[in-house]
């Protein structure tokens, strides 16, 4: 079981190297962004809880976040050949709390692959997805300010997980399936 946190900056290719590695390598995958949406489509009480966070502006609390999370996860079953955590930790506290629903259930991360984009090129990425999808976030405006607190709140992360032993840098840069095959390097590495 290779459980996997996809990792990088907004446009770093997260997604789209997550839909790669779950066709060559059958893992499951759990965005965050769509497990909340799913919930709250649902009407769950997971999801209602969350929806009235959102509502009111704010981040859903991490024991929320964990809680939802745990029963996506459970949902492969025990014998799942892992799972890639999307858009999840992105702050230490929910790295520890993480680990700590993983070790309940007798798993860990097998690694945090790091997707590694410079700025210039998240933002020409982003923009372009934007006018390509539609997406309202995806200005140049909100786009400075995800990158701001992707590098003051969710970076971080790399620091903790490099001492967790787990962490792996990937070059972001290049076609897609040249990113994939240096992801595909670490997790064939992976014991």
């Amino acid at each position: 079981m290779k459980n996997i946190v996809i990792f990088g900056a907004p446009g770093a290719g997260k997604g789209t190297q997550s839909e790669k590695m779950i066709a060559k390598y059958g893992f499951g995958h759990i965005s965050t962004g769509d497990v909340l949406r799913n919930e709250i489509k649902k009407g769950s009480d997971l999801g209602k809880t969350a929806k009235g966070y959102i509502d009111n502006g704010q981040l859903i609390p991490d024991d929320l976040m964990v809680s939802i999370l745990a029963k996506v996860y459970d949902s492969f079953g025990k014998d799942h050949k892992g799972v890639i955590f999307d858009g999840f930790p992105r702050t230490i506290p929910q790295a520890e709390a993480l680990k700590k629903m993983l070790a309940q259930r007798g798993h860990r991360l097998a690694a945090m692959i790091e997707l590694d984009v410079p700025e210039d090129e998240l933002m020409k990425r982003l923009i372009l997805r934007g006018k390509m999808s539609g997406r309202s976030d995806d200005n140049q405006e909100t786009i400075k300010k995800r990158l701001t607190v992707y590098h003051n709140q969710t970076s971080p992360l790399i620091k903790w997980y490099t001492k967790e032993g787990i962490h792996f840098h990937v070059e972001g840069l290049g076609t897609v399936d040249d990113i994939f095959a240096r992801v595909c390097k670490v997790i064939d590495s992976l014991k």
